[in-house]
């Protein structure tokens, strides 16, 4: 199951992170990981190109793993591209089922 796990605590995103392999299909074939992995990555590199929002971002080798942390208040260009993120990851359960994807929001 993949698992994201968005701060925000105090109604400003501090981070999230993404955890896990959905299941939906073998290792290369499964559309849920690679539609959820393409959405991280490019909220990522999003953030990077396009704001001035200092962040660390983490991922393991053998992926299966992301975590991003802001530093500072967000701006809203930065907190828009994060909101979009989730809505692509609720949409895609909401598609396939909770069965593949378990999504909190700490609030």
């Amino acid at each position: 199951m993949i698992r994201l796990s968005v701060s925000r605590p105090d109604g400003q995103y501090h981070g999230f992170v993404l955890e896990g392999h959905a299941g939906y299909a073998e290792e290369g074939y499964d559309i849920i990981c690679s539609a959820v992995s393409a959405l991280a990555i490019n909220t990522v590199n999003s953030i990077e190109a396009f704001t001035e929002d200092g962040f660390e971002a983490e991922q393991k080798e053998d992926g299966g793993y992301l975590k991003l942390t802001l530093k500072g208040v967000p701006s809203a260009a930065c907190s828009l591209l994060l909101d979009s993120l989730v809505l692509g990851i609720q949409n895609i359960q909401d598609a396939y089922g909770e069965e593949y994807i378990s999504i909190s929001i700490e609030q």
